[in-house]
């Protein structure tokens, strides 16, 4: 029998991400998230014991960009796909705006994981909008969830603060307290954090509140050693290759020489996005301000990818716009270097060993490092490092011993840190030596990857020995309607409910017997609460799905897990407030108690009478409202969001979980019921049904039962054979 192997779905949504020609530094959301994500993936799929890798990211259609991001699904390798799902339109979107449409990518990610028919065994959310993406995900369908931050919104917040920003500027910016708080309920319900260093542990998620809920695994990320080789092998397979590598280096120093008067002195080299926290500021100041740092080498700084400043962000502007005046006001023409771009995949690791030949140093000055993957990949090559004393440089640096840490914040220290390494060649050859070694021994993606899949592994079987523990047994909601065609839903007063107890015990045993082929849902005007409270006290079995307060919530089974994708996809344009206000002088109109008011539903109890609904409608039209309206029983009013009912609420969860309408069977006997009875759904209209559905005779795919109550609604299951269509699947 072969062996088990893991299907693992990763989450990495903002930035541009794919496979090759990484275009890492092309903005601040297309940094070393991305590239650690991808090499992940790609050693994790030559892993035996994973069966799957696929990485969820945004799909992007947009002139501005390749259109290697449009691709719906990047097939990588055999094993590992990078799957595109579009959210928030096509345009590229920072991700401080991608918020809003994150339970739009839950809900196709679902339809996705349908459409497949493969449920992972494991959903890992790389950023807060990824790890919220995959915590909703998991409670839906009850599998491990696993997160990784790469930086925390707690710590930067803070260090902003210190800055002298205002709250108000940083939230309207960087919507930073909704960050924290979606980080504070990623913790709460992640199985396993991994960091890459103790000290994000001991020092940064010790800020957060549910700090101790999750547990937590450091797992250093590594380096592809086959790229980073050292500077002075040739390791090339082919001639082709040698030759791809020799342009590579030739084309890297000529455009540094365009810079350099000098071009044989050491070099300083500094690899980064132009982001204030990487602090290139402080590092040519430290340089300018050093005439003897000045005489003995020059400064190389590659900080992303430019093509015109002033179409960078802001933020990004501005520490380009700096990089340029200081190197004006230091006078560092023909010392330092700031060319335009470089090339990730191909020029990058030639470029660490071009500075190694030269007998320099790489430097990584930033005020904040959660880890410091450059500093590898430099070390790998035998390029000693300067590096800030924070955060993961300590980690890297108690290993490896490639190099010196440094406050970041003083520009002596780092200038003469750089000097202690290039002036002494036995000092350089000491650092040297040991990046080489140690970068092997502790930091590769096989070591990372071996770690991580034994933990992975652990926690499936531990979800497996809890999950056998239950005293029932049950599937989660996503498992369950992953694996479902066909449902029932129907209305619970005077459908359901009302008539013979005997035929509703009868329907009861039905629905129980073929659970396993037909999924069971009310579709209600009640508040949640109410129709729970009044199901049990029926003995109605819980069903898989709870369409509530005439479909402006949708409530999942036993788990009680509330449809979020819905809520945002209802609330848009809803002005609640403004309705209640503009209708409660209208004196035909009396508002229902509490429990008949819900977030997205405005109830009113309402005689008939002429030009009453044309009035609401003239009121509200006036105000700019975008509303609802169902009027039913001739006397129950209910105003609801404008993308709000029982029958789109029925259309958006076909569309979710891949269930075609035809499969729905919808029982119904009243005005509020007739949106969801319309169209490609089958219909039942009990058989007491009120007078307002007498029109609906006429209509295709809706039968009007004889009897009444629940035996009307086993009389129109019989009708359409709707059990042995089930069973067929």
């Amino acid at each position: 029998m072969p062996k088990k192997t893991l299907y693992l779905q990763m989450f990495s949504i903002h930035g541009l991400v794919r496979a090759q020609n990484m275009e890492l530094g092309r903005d601040s959301d297309t940094g070393g998230q991305i590239k650690y994500v991808i090499e992940l993936c790609k050693t994790l799929s030559k892993n035996e014991a994973i069966g799957k890798v696929d990485l969820f990211t945004r799909l992007i259609k947009d002139k501005a960009y390749s259109s290697d991001y449009s691709l719906p699904i990047e097939q990588v390798n055999d094993k590992f796909r990078i799957i595109r799902i579009q959210c928030g339109g096509r345009k590229y979107i920072r991700k401080e705006r991608l918020w809003p449409f994150l339970d739009e990518f839950v809900d196709k990610t679902i339809r996705f994981i349908k459409l497949e028919e493969a449920i992972p065994d494991i959903l890992h959310g790389h950023y807060p909008d990824a790890g919220y993406v995959a915590k909703e995900l998991a409670r839906v369908f009850g599998i491990p969830f696993v997160y990784t931050g790469h930086s925390l919104g707690r710590s930067k917040k803070a260090r902003l603060l210190g800055e002298g920003l205002i709250i108000d500027d940083i939230n309207k910016k960087l919507k930073i307290d909704h960050r924290i708080n979606v980080e504070e309920q990623i913790l709460k319900y992640a199985d396993l954090v991994v960091t890459s260093t103790n000290q994000e542990i001991n020092e940064q998620y010790d800020l957060y509140r549910n700090r101790t809920l999750p547990k937590y695994e450091v797992i250093p990320p590594g380096i592809g050693i086959e790229k980073f080789y050292p500077f002075y092998h040739n390791d090339f397979s082919t001639s082709e290759q040698k030759e791809e590598a020799l342009f590579t280096k030739e084309s890297l120093n000529r455009e540094l020489n365009r810079f350099f008067q000098h071009p044989d002195k050491p070099m300083i080299l500094v690899l980064c996005r132009p982001d204030k926290r990487k602090n290139i500021e402080g590092l040519i100041q430290a340089y300018g301000e050093d005439i003897d740092l000045q005489a003995i080498a020059n400064l190389a700084v590659f900080a992303g990818i430019r093509k015109d400043i002033t179409k960078k962000s802001d933020s990004e502007r501005d520490v380009l716009t700096r990089m340029l005046l200081l190197m004006d006001k230091y006078n560092l023409y023909g010392k330092m270097a700031i060319p335009k771009k470089h090339d990730f995949e191909h020029e990058v690791p030639e470029l660490y060993r071009i500075c190694a030949e030269k007998q320099g140093v790489f430097v990584n000055p930033a005020l904040v490092e959660p880890f410091g993957i450059t500093l590898l990949e430099a070390m790998a090559t035998g390029l000693p490092i300067v590096a800030t004393n924070d955060g993961g440089p300590k980690d890297i640096n108690k290993n490896c011993n490639g190099g010196l840490l440094v406050d970041p914040k003083d520009t002596k220290s780092i200038s003469n840190a750089i000097k202690k390494i290039i002036v002494n060649p036995e000092t350089w050859n000491f650092h040297s030596k040991n990046a080489v070694i140690n970068t092997r021994k502790y930091y590769t993606w096989e070591s990372h990857v071996d770690t991580y899949v034994k933990k992975m592994t652990s926690l499936c079987q531990h979800y497996e020995i809890s999950n056998m523990n239950d005293e029932v047994s049950a599937p989660s909601i996503g498992k369950r309607l992953a694996n479902l065609n066909y449902i029932l839903i129907t209305d619970i007063d005077n459908t359901l409910l009302g008539g013979n107890e005997k035929e509703l015990r009868q329907l009861m045993d039905l629905l129980t017997q073929y659970k396993d082929c037909i999924g069971f849902g009310v579709a209600t005007g009640r508040v949640f609460e109410s129709a729970m409270t009044v199901l049990r006290a029926n003995g109605i079995i819980k069903p898989d799905i709870i369409i509530s307060s005439v479909g402006s919530q949708i409530t999942y089974g036993d788990s009680l897990l509330h449809d979020k994708g819905w809520e945002t996809h209802i609330s848009k344009n809803w002005k609640r407030d403004v309705i209640t206000s503009r209708l409660q002088d209208v004196d035909y109109l009396q508002l229902q108690g509490k429990a008949g008011q819900g977030s997205y539903k405005l109830s009113y109890n309402m005689a008939p009478g002429k030009e009453r609904l044309p009035k609401i409608h003239h009121i509200l039209t006036q105000q700019r409202c975008h509303y609802n309206l169902i009027y039913s029983h001739e006397k129950y009013l209910d105003i609801l969001p404008y993308r709000a009912s029982k029958g789109k609420a029925i259309r958006y969860l076909s569309y979710k979980w891949s269930i075609p309408l035809k499969n729905f069977l919808i029982c119904g006997d009243s005005g509020n019921d007739e949106e969801m009875l319309k169209g490609e759904p089958l219909g039942i209209v009990v058989g007491n049904y009120s007078p307002e559905l007498e029109k609906m005779k006429s209509l295709r795919n809706i039968y009007f039962a004889k009897k009444t109550f629940a035996a009307g609604m086993i009389e129109g299951i019989n009708y359409y054979r709707f059990i042995a269509k089930a069973k067929k699947g």
